[in-house]
């Protein structure tokens, strides 16, 4: 089994959806995505950082999830990050209320000795550089490093983020923010060039219309699962990486066929991520229901025919 390094933000959400609203609660890329990896029992480890307000309480549940947090740095004198957003009735766009960085703003990731010579590092959204940091510290390279990133950063550390984009073997991003990346409508086209920046696999996540792979002019296309009730997005896409990355860490096996099971798991998760508020869900998966679900996508996506 490999061991995952996980880094990106450990945080406070405040989420307003038409179903209902929340006050602080448990977010952030990194628990998101080290939260769907734990159902692969990984050898994991978050690189975060919070602030001397961070409850105890939601450090041990990412304990108790195998998660080591020997690389969330507490900042006792200041604040955890915090975003608030409102989404609109599609559950597919949102306003963002509030983001206040506090301990984010100068943070500087410390990977633990124990895990600088993981084989799989996932690259959660933070600024560029900060991803850059990560790999640098690194004692050896890794055999997949996997990139989250968002137009945000494209828009204000496009340099930066083209920079650490050649030193990874995966990028995640959104549909939209592949069009900016690239400069092309077409999806296709958009992978093709993503791909020539240094990326051997390209993964455009296209929300309630699912994912796509791309490699060396293959495609791969999973659905998202059609769901009777989704409370809140947040999060989705990050499970969905986290499940991807955590399957591939478990099987240590990054060809583009086990890629494409790898992307189902990621579906598979975030499908669960979206059924409650927050982490709520995700905080006590249990085998058997992915296990049920991951039927439910062979069904959906299986079928026989006869070409004539």
């Amino acid at each position: 089994m490999s061991k995952l390094v996980i880094v990106g933000t450990v945080a406070f959400d405040a989420i307003e959806t038409p179903f209902g609203k929340t006050d602080k609660i448990l977010g952030g890329a990194a628990t998101y995505i080290g939260l769907s990896a734990s159902n692969f029992n990984v050898d994991s480890a978050a690189v975060s950082v919070v602030g001397g307000d961070f409850p105890q309480d939601y450090l041990d549940l990412l304990k108790n999830r195998n998660i080591d947090i020997e690389g969330i740095e507490i900042v006792n004198e200041g604040k955890t990050f915090f975003w608030s957003g409102k989404y609109h009735n599609d559950m597919n766009s949102r306003d963002t209320l509030v983001t206040e960085l506090n301990v984010l703003e100068h943070f500087n990731p410390v990977v633990p000795d124990s895990y600088k010579d993981s084989d799989v590092v996932m690259l959660g959204n933070l600024h560029p550089l900060v991803q850059q940091g990560v790999l640098d510290q690194m004692s050896k390279k890794p055999k997949l490093a996997i990139l989250d990133t968002m137009n945000f950063w494209m828009d204000i550390a496009l340099d930066d983020l083209l920079s650490v984009i050649k030193n990874v073997d995966v990028i995640t991003i959104n549909d939209e923010e592949a069009r900016q990346l690239s400069g092309e409508y077409s999806l296709v086209v958009a992978a093709r060039k993503i791909h020539e920046m240094g990326p051997k696999y390209v993964v455009i996540k296209k929300g309630e219309h699912g994912a796509l792979l791309f490699h060396n002019g293959n495609v791969f296309y999973a659905p998202a699962l059609p769901l009777e009730e989704v409370f809140d997005p947040t999060g989705a896409g990050d499970t969905f990486a986290g499940g991807f990355a955590g399957y591939l860490a478990k099987t240590g096996d990054f060809s583009f066929e086990n890629m494409k099971t790898a992307v189902i798991y990621g579906s598979t998760l975030a499908s669960f991520c979206v059924e409650k508020f927050g982490t709520e869900r995700m905080q006590n998966l249990t085998d058997k229901e992915i296990y049920k679900r991951l039927d439910q996508f062979k069904s959906l996506t299986q079928f026989d025919i006869e070409l004539t």
